[in-house]
């Protein structure tokens, strides 16, 4: 099992769960923990025993963006990693999802700080979760800055236009409630039990066929720009043959027989 200093690895029966470990930073992104989350994501899609992923921050923090003092040149931590970032400059953009998609469903446990390139992470993830006072927000135009991440381009599709313009474009934090009115995230819980209502959400997941979980997850993205032609004709052709596997079979089996049904990705 991987992991890097600032990114911790462990596995919660069906569910690997990433955690962001550097919370005297509020969690802002290092290279360490870039290296981790791209070979978590990796790990997650290779173990087949493995059937969701639960992202979440260590300290009462998800991840304050990228650290602004290595941004401006002053170094950062983790230079022994600098290899990795040689041999593979796509690296970080794959570690934060914004050229990398695992096929296995990411659940996202949000506490505290989820700014800044948190929120640009957050917009990779498939489910969220918040603590009821976690702080949400695109900074970056308050700072001269783009956020190149990728929410330029997600954020109007996963919330309504005028209010992805205004968090673009404003720069101002939300609070969870706010995130969850405008549908940036799906639920929001008391302080502290985010992550435990995303392991119970994995847990929901992990009881479902996991060919059929990894088939669902690929169509909905594969039709998202689609017409509904196009996409009705992609959803046949990514869902078809998934009821020809013995994972359908016992699906319909353990209903019949009124049993959890034990899946095993044939």
């Amino acid at each position: 099992m991987g992991g890097t200093e600032h990114l911790t690895v462990r596995r919660e029966g069906a569910t690997l769960v990433l955690t962001l470990n550097r919370p005297e930073a509020k969690n802002a992104l290092s290279l360490p923990m870039l290296v981790g989350l791209y070979d978590g994501w990796i790990e997650a899609d290779a173990d087949d025993t493995v059937r969701s992923i639960v992202l979440t921050g260590a300290g009462g923090s998800f991840c304050a963006g990228m650290d602004l003092k290595a941004l401006a040149g002053k170094g950062m931590d983790g230079q022994g990693y600098r290899d990795r970032l040689t041999a593979d400059p796509d690296l970080h953009w794959k570690a934060m999802l914004r050229h990398h998609r695992p096929r296995k469903p990411v659940i996202a446990a949000v506490e505290g700080y989820c700014v800044a390139g948190g929120t640009e992470i957050l917009q990779g993830t498939d489910i969220r979760v918040a603590g009821e006072s976690a702080t949400f927000g695109l900074f970056e135009v308050k700072r001269g800055l783009f956020p190149i991440g990728g929410s330029t381009v997600r954020l109007q599709r996963q919330i309504p236009r005028t209010h992805a313009l205004e968090m673009l474009l404003t720069g101002r934090p939300y609070s969870a409630r706010e995130a969850a009115d405008v549908g940036l995230v799906g639920h929001v819980v008391p302080d502290g039990a985010a992550l435990d209502k995303a392991l119970e959400i994995a847990e929901l997941v992990n009881s479902c066929g996991p060919l059929a979980v990894e088939a669902v997850k690929a169509s909905v993205y594969e039709t998202a720009e689609l017409t509904e032609t196009e996409g009705l004709a992609a959803e046949l052709k990514r869902g078809w043959p998934v009821f020809d596997t013995a994972d359908a079979k016992e699906g319909a089996r353990a209903f019949a027989e009124k049993r959890p049904p034990v899946y095993k990705r044939a």
